[in-house]
């Protein structure tokens, strides 16, 4: 078959495979071109999810009739003033959007400048249909119809209108994050999705986009090494989501969706969260224009940094200082969902005989078949003594004042209740602590920092335990025999599928080591060849932890509820434990009275 050169036509077609995928891909196009112009005020309007029209108009500086002209070309760009293509500072240049819409659309601009006249051109699949004079403000209106309509191979992959809708807005929303400068509305069918408007700080800006609640729960970064600058807003580890839809990424103002960088983030989650939950974060990376290669992917999605490393580290040390500095907060009020599940106690059918509240509780007798209530009202015969049960939980004498918030934030300890969690009264409300979850992040952070001064104190065992492995299993732990000692776990080869355990961390106390030591092969063996050694020092630390915190079913006495608290307070991450899960809520004074329907 012999070589041919191919026809315009056919080449626009091939570049909008590259460009326009769907109609967010077009989408994403016109707007970054509306942001290069200059614009500060941007208005999207959507039919059927884009797959009927996508109309742009901003306030730019607008083109003339010849630049509209050239626009549509290949290869012609606005956006590289000379041949250094390495310092590109606009989102786009490569000049290929708009003409590879125009060959697999009808494409409509109208555009005019400060000084000069509106102009009108539209290319319908390739062939110009209309050029002409036109009526409109300084800046641009670009509209899109009628996407793939001559090409069905491509139209019947598009999804439905519902699914083409939500990548529009997903695409119009991070370049709305990245611009707080630029106002933003987006309406679809008629209805307006939402409006921003310019000059909103970031963190405003971002929530608005978001989720209401994420000011309320995240913390801010602003942390800059060697000429790179990490900005943004990371959410608490509490505040945390089922899939990663809410991980804004930016680089350079440009929003990127970097796998590199996205583990970085989940690496600096990583003992925080459960491996089935997601951090929402908007991270914003300013990086020198050579120390960035910006044009590895056609849409520009993805980046290649100089030195990853540096900026891989940047990312996970900054996120954690961040996070460190939130200190115990955690998503303190509890999920309406529960709230809603709280329910009036019904009227007895017959009232108590009144007695004083504080005196002992008489001694009442009913026969075995009638209910209880009937013989405490006195209206069974009674024959049969009984005692009503005594309720599940340990309180405290209420004769501590209330502290002050700003010394004890977590407020002092008033009971127990299930055995499994501390209630205690601070100054705006009811705190409501789980002591596992809580107690667990203690001991992890006690391990880190004994890690991080040397080693941790380990008690040796008077009998040393042999625990059964799978032969794998024993080779994993004996591979990171070393790096287990350093936490307090001394352990050796016993045979080809058996360890020996000679010490465990002191801090643990007495344990099953048998599901220790399991455990962390387990662990091991399911993310051991993806993590750095600091990683996997972090999971040995945190599944120690876990084995070593105070249990569920544990009575505690007020002194060690209270000293709980004192030592949450006190305490970096304190707010969810381990695996990502908060570790205390509380009502405030005003969800108590809405429950008694004093509001």
């Amino acid at each position: 078959m012999s070589i041919r050169r191919l026809p315009n036509a056919l080449i626009n077609r091939i570049a909008a495979g590259e460009v326009v995928e769907r109609p967010a891909s077009a989408l994403k196009e016109l707007v970054e071109n509306a942001i290069d112009a200059g614009a500060d005020r941007i208005a999207i309007a959507l039919e059927d999810g884009g797959l009927g029209s996508i109309e742009v108009i901003d306030n730019g500086c607008g083109m003339s009739p010849d630049d509209i002209a050239l626009a549509l070309e290949r290869h012609a760009t606005s956006k590289l003033p000379d041949d250094a293509i390495e310092l590109v500072a606009t989102l786009g240049f490569r000049g290929e959007a708009l003409p590879s819409i125009a060959s697999v659309a009808r494409l409509s601009i109208a555009s005019r400048t400060a000084d000069g006249d509106g102009w009108r051109r539209v290319v319908d699949h390739g062939d110009v249909v209309e050029d002409g004079p036109a009526s409109l403000p300084p800046g641009t209106r670009i509209r899109m119809d009628s996407l793939f309509a001559r090409v069905p191979a491509r139209r019947k992959f598009l999804r439905s209108a519902r699914s083409e809708y939500a990548a529009c807005s997903d695409v119009v929303k991070r370049l709305a994050m990245a611009r707080p400068d630029i106002a933003f509305s987006l309406e679809s069918d008629g209805r307006r999705v939402f409006s921003v408007q310019a000059g909103e700080a970031r963190l405003t800006r971002i929530a608005a986009l978001t989720a209401r609640g994420l000011a309320d729960n995240a913390v801010v970064l602003d942390f800059e090494r060697e000429g790179i600058r990490l900005t943004g807003v990371a959410g608490l580890p509490t505040y945390n989501r089922g899939v990663a839809d809410h991980q804004f990424l930016f680089v350079n103002a440009r929003p990127v969706r970097d796998r590199l960088l996205v583990g970085a983030v989940r690496a600096a989650y990583a003992e925080m969260l459960a491996r089935d939950r997601h951090p929402v974060v908007a991270l914003f990376l300013d990086v020198a224009p050579q120390d960035v290669d910006v044009n590895v992917h056609p849409a520009k999605t993805e980046v290649r940094f100089r030195d990853y490393a540096m900026v891989r580290g940047m990312i996970v040390s900054g996120l954690r200082r961040a996070l460190d500095q939130g200190g115990f907060r955690a998503v303190q009020r509890p999920a309406q969902g529960a709230l809603a599940r709280w329910q009036s106690e019904p009227a007895a059918p017959a009232p108590l005989p009144e007695r004083d509240m504080f005196s002992p509780a008489p001694i009442a007798t009913a026969p075995s078949h009638e209910p209880a209530w009937l013989a405490a009202a006195g209206v069974a015969e009674r024959s049969q003594p009984y005692i009503a049960a005594a309720p599940m939980g340990r309180a405290e004498p209420s004769y501590s004042p209330v502290p002050m918030a700003e010394r004890y934030p977590l407020g002092i300890a008033r009971g127990q209740i299930a055995k499994t969690y501390i209630v205690a009264e601070a100054e705006d409300g009811l705190v409501i602590v789980d002591q596992h979850a809580a107690h667990e992040r203690l001991v992890l952070e006690r391990m880190r920092k004994a890690a991080d001064g040397g080693r941790v104190a380990s008690q040796a065992l008077l009998i040393p335990e042999v625990v059964e492995l799978d032969e794998t299993a024993c080779d994993r732990i004996e591979e990171r025999a070393a790096e287990l000692a350093d936490f307090g776990l001394e352990v050796e080869r016993f045979g080809p599928a058996a360890v020996l355990v000679r010490a465990t961390p002191a801090m643990l106390g007495g344990g099953d080591v048998h599901a220790l030591v399991q455990d962390i092969a387990d662990e091991l063996g399911a993310f051991d060849a993806a993590l750095s050694l600091k990683e996997r020092l972090d999971l040995v630390a945190s599944t120690m932890a876990c084995h070593g915190s105070v249990r569920a079913g544990r009575v505690l006495s007020v002194a060690e509820m209270n000293a709980l608290l004192r030592e949450m307070e006190i305490t970096p991450h304190s707010g969810q434990c381990n695996h990502g899960r908060p570790t205390w809520v509380k009502l405030a004074h005003g969800d108590i009275e809405r429950l008694f329907g004093r509001k």
